[in-house]
């Protein structure tokens, strides 16, 4: 991203310090009246510009600061250790800490990739005092190059003060919401045509997206009572019944899109059922093709068995009497042979009927 830094200018000795600062430095600006009046370029620059000018307000954004740089931005502002520790630290859930008269913001912003068809999220952390708001960013969404720009075209609204820009911030970060919103519906509109189509792959993107969905819900969710209660209190810091309409209606985006995140959740979760509910079905009509053809086949087993069983009957018979002895007297008998073919009718005759009422024949 490229940084939208004022033009060099010489440092004061006491501000060498911040020389380290400026790197992370995207934009540093005061304002009085709703108007931009002086971008120092160092932090005790920003100080020395409020001192001076009573009424004004200092809008600070930071891009991936280092650790000691958000020190000096504590020890400049009297920022509370436990709120820098959580900016240090990062990978915070949304919410907000309120620690005498500064405000500590975390809020999730969140990005649709068409190009993988995933969903990118960034950590934005933004400090508010009576005249000062400090914007941490730890990825590239939102962009608050174009918040600062809708802003300083509307002063009416920037000189309600650090209130506003909390607002104008809100209302980014929830209509960046909007793209994802889109994105995730027609990521799951097209796992529900490869459910329907037999997919194999299917079971893994249902999963993929569960958990890019989960992680929108956690985003998404906490916001409602984070909304609820800087209307409630908005008065209190000197917000306008306008402003307070602005915060409603930021509530209200936030609302839609956390009943549209429930909803997918839950359409996923019908949809991975009704996945498993489709593979099991496969999986019976396969055992149920493969049942059929073991019967099939036990059937001929059956019927050969049965066959070989007839064969063998006359078989013995004459085997018996095919052997070359001396001493067998039914080779001298006058019906010998027709007895012996007889009698192998009879019990070819016999296993027959038996085979055939038991349906092996």
């Amino acid at each position: 991203m490229k940084r939208e830094l004022a033009p060099e200018h010489s440092m004061d000795p006491r501000h060498m310090d911040d020389q380290s600062i400026k790197q992370s430095v995207i934009d540093n600006a005061i304002y009085v009246n709703g108007q931009r009046v002086d971008s120092p370029l160092s932090l005790g620059g920003a100080i020395d510009s409020l001192r001076d000018r009573p009424g004004s307000m200092a809008w600070i954004g930071l891009y991936r600061p280092e650790d000691d740089e958000l020190i000096k931005v504590a020890e400049e502002f009297s920022l509370h250790d436990l709120a820098i520790e959580d900016a240090i630290v990062a990978h915070q859930r949304p919410k907000a800490d309120r620690y005498g008269t500064t405000l500590f913001v975390v809020l999730r912003a969140a990005q649709y990739l068409d190009q993988p068809e995933k969903v990118a999220f960034g950590e934005l952390h933004v400090f508010l005092g009576p005249d000062f708001v400090i914007t941490v960013r730890h990825s590239e969404a939102p962009d608050l190059a174009v918040v600062r720009r809708r802003m300083e075209a509307d002063p009416d609204l920037l000189r309600q003060g650090p209130q506003a820009v909390l607002y104008a911030i809100l209302d980014a970060v929830v209509d960046g919401y909007a793209p994802v919103v889109a994105g995730l519906q027609n990521d799951i509109d097209e796992i529900e045509v490869q459910v329907f189509g037999g997919d194999p792959a299917a079971p893994r993107r249902i999963y993929a997206l569960s958990r890019e969905v989960i992680e929108f819900q956690r985003a998404t969710t906490p916001l409602i009572a984070m909304l609820d209660g800087f209307i409630a209190g908005s008065p209190k810091y000197g917000a306008d019944e306008e402003l307070q309409s602005y915060l409603r209606d930021v509530a209200d985006h936030a609302i839609v899109v956390t009943e549209r995140v429930a909803g997918f959740r839950q359409m996923l979760q019908d949809i991975l059922i009704v996945n498993s509910t489709l593979v099991s079905q496969a999986q019976n009509e396969e055992m149920t093709k493969l049942t059929a053809a073991s019967i099939a086949q036990g059937d001929e087993v059956k019927k050969i068995s049965a066959w070989a069983a007839i064969l063998f009957a006359p078989t013995l018979v004459g085997t018996i009497y095919g052997m070359n002895f001396d001493n067998m007297p039914e080779l001298h008998w006058t019906f010998g042979y027709p007895l012996a073919v007889v009698l192998m009718g009879i019990v070819c005759a016999t296993l027959y009927l038996v085979f055939k009422r038991r349906d092996w024949l």
